[in-house]
Parts: C-alpha cells; sequence; structure tokens
C-alpha cells in the first residue's frame, strides 16, 4: 500500500487503474473527433440519436458542483439540496423540451446567444455571449478543475495544487481541443457510463455497511435530513424557494446554459433531442441515490468533516477496497473531466461564433476551427490561473450558486419573454438585460442593507420580476418586432396542439411527452414522499 495522509491509503493497483482510465479516456475523444469544419467542430454534425444526446448531457451536468458540492451539502444539511435536480432540474427539462428546445434546433443556430440575435437583436446577443464565457471559465471551467485537484491531493497530499490543475487542464485540452464537439461526447459516453456504475458502488457499500438502515431510522423519527419539503425559515432550502426561485435558476442552467444546450443542438433531429433532455430527467433522479443518499450517509461513518468538498472524496478513500477504490476515483475524475471538457468547447464555440464569425464573415470554415483551438487555449489559461482562488470559499456548492443567482434572471427573463410574447421587442430585452445586471451588481454588494437575511433563492424571483417588467414596460414604447424577427422563434399554440394531435398515434414509449409526464408524476411522489 501507498499510505497518502493520516487515515487514508491508496494501493499501487488502484493508482494504475486511474492512469490506464486517463491514458485511455485521451486516446478515445481524439480517436473519435471531428473538425474538418465549423458544424462537425461545434455541433458534431448534428447526427447523434437521442440515448448518445441523453448520456452525453447528464455526463456534462455532473459538474463538480454536483458530485462534490451536492454530496457534501446533503452531509451538513440533508437531502433538500437534491430539490435543485428535481424543480430546478427534472420539471426544467420536461418544460424545456416541449417548449423551448425545437425552436432553438429549428432556428439552426450554432449558440444560445445567437438565438437571441434571431429574436432581438445583436446587442442582446453579444450582452448573453459575455456573460456565458465569463461563466464558463470562472464559474465551471475553474470549478472543474479545483475540484479534480482536490482528489488528487487526497492522493498525493505534497503536490501542488496549482501543478496538479495545470495536469488536469492539458489532459481534458488534449482531445477537446484536437476534436471538438464530437471528442468531447465521445469522451462523455465513456464517462457517463464509469460515473453511473462508480457511483452505484460506493451506494451500495454505504447501504451494506449500515447506511440503510440509517437512513430508514431517520425517515421514522421525521428527521430533517430526509426532508425535501422544508419550512419558510429553513437556511438550507425554504419550500417556497422550490417553486419560485429554483426553476429560474435551472432553466438558466438547462436551457440557456451553451455547455448543456450544445449536446441537444447536435440531434439529428427536434423529436431525438426532446427525448434524449427526457432521458437526461430519469437519469438525474438517480441522483438522489448515488450521491444526495451516499452524502447523508458519511454523517453516521465519519462525523466532524468540516469541509463540505471533503465528504465524496473521504467516502471513496475509505470505505472502498483496492481496485474499487481506483474505479470510484476514476468515476469522480470522470465527471470531472467531461465536464471541463464541454465546458471548453462550448466556451470556444461562443467566442468563435458570436464574435470572431461576426467580425469576419467571410471566414473559412477551417479557420473558424482554428480560431476556436486557439480560444480553448486562452480560456483554459485564464481558468487555471482563477482556480486556486475558489478555496477562498466556503464549498463549490455555494460559489456556483450564490453566483448564478445573480447572473440567470436577467437572462432567462430575456428568453421566456422573447419566446412567449410576440410583442417584446429589442430595445426592451436590451433594457430588461442591462437593468437586471445592475440590479444584481447592486444587491451583490447591498443585499443585506435592502433585504436584510433574505435567501437567494427568493432574490432570484425579485431580480427575474424586475427584469421582466423591464422588458413589457419598455417594449411598449417602440414598434412591435418585424415578420421574419418571430419565425422560428416564438411558441405557436397550434403547432402544439397540432403535434398533441399527431402524437395520439404514436406508441406511449417512443413520445416524448408520455416521457415528460412520467418524470413529473415521479418527481412528484418523491416530494409527497420525502415531505
Amino acid at each position: 500500500m501507498i499510505c497518502t495522509m493520516e487515515g487514508f491509503s491508496i494501493g499501487v493497483f488502484d493508482i494504475i487503474i486511474i492512469c490506464l482510465y486517463l491514458v485511455f479516456i485521451t486516446w478515445w475523444g481524439l480517436r473519435h473527433g471531428k473538425s474538418g469544419d465549423a458544424g462537425s467542430y461545434f455541433l458534431a454534425g448534428r447526427t447523434m440519436p437521442w440515448w448518445v444526446v441523453g448520456l452525453s448531457l447528464f455526463a456534462a451536468s455532473i459538474s463538480s458542483t454536483t458530485l462534490i458540492g451536492q454530496s457534501g451539502d446533503a452531509y451538513h444539511t440533508g437531502i433538500a439540496v437534491f430539490n435543485y435536480n428535481l424543480t430546478g432540474g427534472v420539471v426544467v427539462m420536461v418544460f424545456f423540451a416541449i417548449f423551448l428546445l425545437p425552436l432553438y434546433i429549428r432556428s439552426g443556430i450554432f449558440t444560445i446567444p445567437e438565438f437571441l440575435e434571431k429574436r432581438y437583436d445583436r446587442s442582446s446577443r453579444y450582452y448573453f455571449s459575455a456573460i456565458s464565457i465569463i461563466g464558463n471559465v470562472f464559474l465551471d471551467a475553474a470549478g472543474a478543475l479545483y475540484a479534480a485537484a482536490l482528489i488528487i491531493k487526497l492522493i498525493f497530499p505534497e503536490a501542488d495544487l496549482g501543478l496538479v490543475i495545470c495536469i488536469f487542464a492539458l489532459l481534458a485540452a488534449s482531445y477537446t481541443i484536437p476534436g471538438g464537439l464530437s471528442s468531447a461526447i465521445s469522451a462523455e459516453l465513456i464517462q457517463a457510463i464509469i460515473l453511473i456504475a462508480g457511483s452505484v458502488i460506493l451506494t451500495v457499500v454505504c447501504f451494506a455497511s449500515g447506511g440503510g438502515e440509517y437512513i430508514a431510522g431517520l425517515m421514522q423519527d421525521g428527521d430533517q435530513a430526509v426532508k425535501l419539503v422544508r419550512s419558510m425559515d429553513d437556511s438550507a432550502t425554504p419550500w417556497l424557494g422550490l417553486f419560485i426561485g429554483m426553476p429560474i435558476s435551472g432553466l438558466y442552467f438547462w436551457a440557456n446554459n451553451q455547455t448543456l444546450v450544445q449536446r441537444v443542438l447536435s440531434a439529428k433531429s427536434v423529436n431525438e433531442g426532446r427525448k434524449g433532455v427526457m432521458f437526461c430527467g430519469f437519469l438525474t433522479l438517480l441522483t438522489l441515490f448515488i450521491i444526495i443518499f451516499p452524502g447523508v450517509i458519511a454523517r453516521k461513518f465519519f462525523p466532524g468533516i468540516e469541509n463540505p468538498d471533503m465528504v465524496y472524496p473521504t467516502m471513496v478513500m475509505k470505505l472502498l477496497p483496492a481496485g474499487l477504490l481506483g474505479v470510484l476515483l476514476s468515476a469522480m475524475l470522470a465527471a470531472l473531466m467531461s465536464t471541463l471538457s464541454a465546458i471548453l468547447n462550448s466556451a470556444s464555440t461562443l467566442f468563435t461564433m458570436d464574435f470572431y464569425a461576426q467580425m469576419n464573415p467571410g471566414a473559412d470554415p477551417k479557420k473558424l476551427v482554428r480560431v476556436g483551438k486557439v480560444a480553448t487555449v486562452v480560456i483554459l489559461i485564464i481558468a487555471a490561473v482563477w482556480a486556486p482562488n475558489i478555496s477562498r470559499f466556503d464549498s463549490l456548492l455555494k460559489y456556483y450558486q450564490e453566483m448564478i443567482s445573480y447572473i440567470a434572471p436577467p437572462v432567462v427573463a430575456a428568453f421566456l419573454t422573447g419566446i412567449f410574447s410576440r410583442r417584446t421587442n429589442a430595445n426592451g430585452a436590451f433594457a430588461g438585460l442591462i437593468s437586471g445586471l445592475v440590479m444584481a451588481v447592486v444587491l451583490l454588494f447591498f443585499r443585506e442593507d435592502i433585504f436584510g437575511n433574505l435567501h437567494f433563492l427568493f432574490m432570484i424571483p425579485i431580480l427575474f420580476a424586475f427584469s421582466v417588467a423591464v422588458i413589457l414596460v419598455v417594449s411598449r414604447f417602440y414598434p412591435a418586432p418585424d415578420a421574419e424577427r418571430l419565425e422560428n422563434t416564438v411558441f405557436s399554440y397550434a403547432d402544439f396542439k397540432a403535434e398533441g394531435q399527431s402524437l395520439r398515434e404514436v406508441p406511449f414509449w417512443n413520445n416524448y411527452r408520455a416521457w415528460g409526464v412520467g418524470l413529473i408524476v415521479l418527481t412528484a411522489l418523491l416530494l409527497l414522499i420525502f415531505s
């Protein structure tokens, strides 16, 4: 055995497994790369079937904030953090698949900000693209690098944090930069399988070691740790926040996030994309058992862990035997690397298609690919430099949630008003985005002076309502948008009704709406069982 730090040890066999995994996933990603043109490099040629879309979406969504952050939060506050995957996840996915996704795919966009240009104008596109790139770099990419470094520091505590971050940045870049989205998605399929299998193994070990009795005892006693629906004064997730705060931040994460939506845009049809999102929804429900419950059970085995980000790695290192330990550590690295490769590809897509291609409209497709690769390198360097600073925050989850609560509301307001209101115009949208940003900055520095100890889940709908009001009011002072702005960018009830009639002839197992109903029913059941 190789002892790494007090209370932790890892064998040579486990280290070999991890190294083999890293070599294999890099080779696999390179082998399946496509970079012949912009469509292949940035959207994998729009040829992906639903099950590939779903697995890729799930792998990319299981970020550092999910795997490490949510298990840590479950350790300290209970299963309420799973609500982000229910009302802020599964419910939002159903809404996204039914109402927004077909408009995205039919409009032929490469990036989500591009949709804002089609519906409004370039000003809104540039604003949101810039915000998205900043979020990709400082929230997502830096967070994934930091989380990966935490895992390696458990194995080799003497390793320099900055050096470990640089190594993982190079590993993810080694197949993402040459192969583009095809490389990222191909790697994510393997990583999703490893992640699910590894997490299931840890869950089985936790329950077999007495964790099942521990959870049953908490439920019998009515302990808050196993309640999804909490009182209004709960510090973690007050119940009203589940319905007025989480869905807004969830829409930003699932429906406005280039990193995730880019996987859906790679679908070969609207129907395949919709079923892929629904499939991801069913996989997301599994996180209650493979991420959240193990975090709660860790209270029994490892009381007194102060740093929430160390809960999941501690379980892996202390509960698993040789061989399985290497598999689980590989599963954790799989989640983090898949997220990082997804972020790198989406951020470079945003920069290339929303800025460079707009300033150089005659650029050769191959040159766009080269620019995308250079952008990826620059983005990766910035994220690697910033990543060590995340250690100054309480936890990865709080770092992510707090930032999203300021960024998301104005953007979601611009998308929803544009999709469901034909009267909303470019002037109103841009005014809402800018005023929402100004309000968010004010709240960032003076929130306690204005609202006291108001939970951030209640701040989200306030920012959202403010932005919507500005968009609708300002739009009234300017002419209605031209008809071409509304083509494939605005929801049509007539089309929705006609599609519903045609779906009556489709078997339920092939009907995406039936899948959506199933997801909503399961969500309601979980809320009732753990209320």
